[in-house]
């Protein structure tokens, strides 16, 4: 007969009858099941990323009482968002991880890492000067990607709604989307999918305001390093301000931004909408047109062209407007516009759930944009992970993807006196990708 039970630590799963006991104890050793951070660290090494945040802080500490330094502090912070460890909460578990100090270069015999007060304290000591100099390092990093001058930069401009909960700072409430929230602009270069800035907002807010200042602030610093590259900037209608077109025809910028469809404009489109209409009821199939005039609002100090698309199928009728400085025919306009849809559907997508950047639960309001910026970095790590991952099943892949399969593996941690062995499973799935993009970033060894 089987012996079963718990005895001595040992237990014995009593179901298993192939010849031998099924016994488990929790003697395995020092294991992880993050072993992929220390990929993160080997790319956070080659950008900087960490480095450059602690470089925007002003570590103000009393060296006689420190523990924790800085870089040890941003790094375990971005490296835990990154692996699906968004709230700060966390480190109290994550602290002992083996896996985790070592990236963050602490010995494995030494202190562990960061508590969550600690973290919490750091997240609420930082000012707004610090918070400016880090927003910067988006475009830092942009920059230092692109070893020659890119042919065109495409930004795109969008906002997202971020609920909050009890009394935070600057709260507020929003008609169009009915809650309680923060209302973050974010901004991204629309080829590739880098963020380029992230600026918390109260939640009372519409689209527009602050945009042109932040706007202002990134082509500056563009066009300091290439003052010949082609600069496009997109946004949806929200943007649609004299404000900001006034600003792109300053700065030679071409735009194409959604505009409200107001009744001059829907008038003005009425013979399109009359023989789409026409046309769809002689064929059934959808019918799309487009058109584009020379308008002046009543706001405006000259005329701006305006794309008219016009569309009729069995789900009815739909007019859409874009305003822009593009000479282009008005459907590849219109089409290059439709595009910014990526930045929905993806780029804010991974931004907010792949790595929570809407988990922004402190009380005060610079404290969650401390967390919206380390969130954003976080997502910087992973998009340029994936980058590394080209010609790969995982090129594509959706950042939580990437994270589940190449980050999230278990991993056991030996040390001798000269190595620390990590060890990963044997059975590991995805064992030739993990060594491809090892390659990649290590390449001499």
């Amino acid at each position: 007969m089987k012996e079963t039970g718990c005895k001595n630590g040992q237990m014995v799963f009593p179901f298993y009858h192939r010849g031998k006991t099924l016994t488990v104890n929790f003697r395995g050793g020092e294991i992880s099941s993050d072993g992929g951070t220390l990929l993160l660290r080997q790319l956070d090494d080659e950008l900087r990323l960490t480095e450059m945040i602690k470089r925007a802080i002003d570590d103000n500490r009393d060296p006689r009482y420190i523990t924790h330094d800085m870089h040890t502090l941003i790094r375990q912070r971005v490296y835990q968002i990154a692996t699906g460890y968004e709230d700060c909460d966390d480190a109290d578990d994550l602290r002992v991880d083996p896996i985790l100090k070592v990236s963050c270069d602490r010995r494995l015999d030494e202190v562990d890492l960061g508590s969550q007060p600690t973290l919490s304290r750091l997240e609420n000591s930082v000012r707004w000067s610090e918070l400016y100099r880090m927003s910067e390092i988006f475009v830092e990093q942009y920059i230092r990607r692109h070893g020659e001058p890119p042919k065109e930069i495409i930004i795109d401009m969008d906002t997202t709604d971020d609920p909050t909960h009890g009394g935070q700072q600057l709260s507020m409430f929003n008609g169009f989307y009915d809650e309680h929230m923060y209302h973050p602009l974010l901004i991204f270069e629309g080829r590739g999918g880098d963020l380029l800035g992230a600026v918390l907002r109260p939640g009372n807010v519409n689209s527009s305001p602050g945009s042109v200042a932040i706007l202002r602030r990134i082509i500056k610093r563009l066009r300091s390093q290439w003052p010949d590259v082609r600069i496009v900037v997109r946004a949806d209608g929200g943007f649609a301000t004299p404000e900001l077109y006034e600003f792109c025809e300053e700065e030679k910028l071409d735009y194409v931004i959604g505009f409200r469809g107001t009744s001059p404009l829907k008038s003005l489109n009425q013979k399109n909408l009359q023989l789409a209409q026409e046309e769809y009821k002689r064929t059934k199939i959808k019918v799309r047109t487009f058109d584009s005039i020379y308008y002046r609002a009543s706001s405006w100090e000259k005329e701006r062209r305006i794309i008219m698309k016009t569309e009729v199928s069995v789900e009815g009728e739909n007019q859409r407007f874009v305003v822009t400085n593009l000479t282009g025919e008005a459907e590849e306009v219109y089409d290059f516009y439709a595009m910014r849809g990526e930045v929905e559907n993806q780029m804010i997508k991974e931004l907010k759930l792949d790595t929570k950047a809407d988990r922004l639960s402190c009380h005060r309001f610079s404290a969650n944009q401390f967390r919206l910026l380390l969130h954003g970095f976080a997502y910087t790590l992973l998009l340029e992970l994936r980058r590394r991952l080209h010609g790969t099943e995982l090129a594509t892949a959706r950042m939580a993807t990437v994270r589940l399969r190449l980050l999230k593996v278990a991993a056991r941690v030996r040390h001798t006196f000269r190595r620390i062995w990590i060890e990963l499973p044997s059975s590991y799935p995805f064992k030739q990708i993990w060594y491809t993009l090892f390659t990649r970033l290590c390449p001499i060894c």
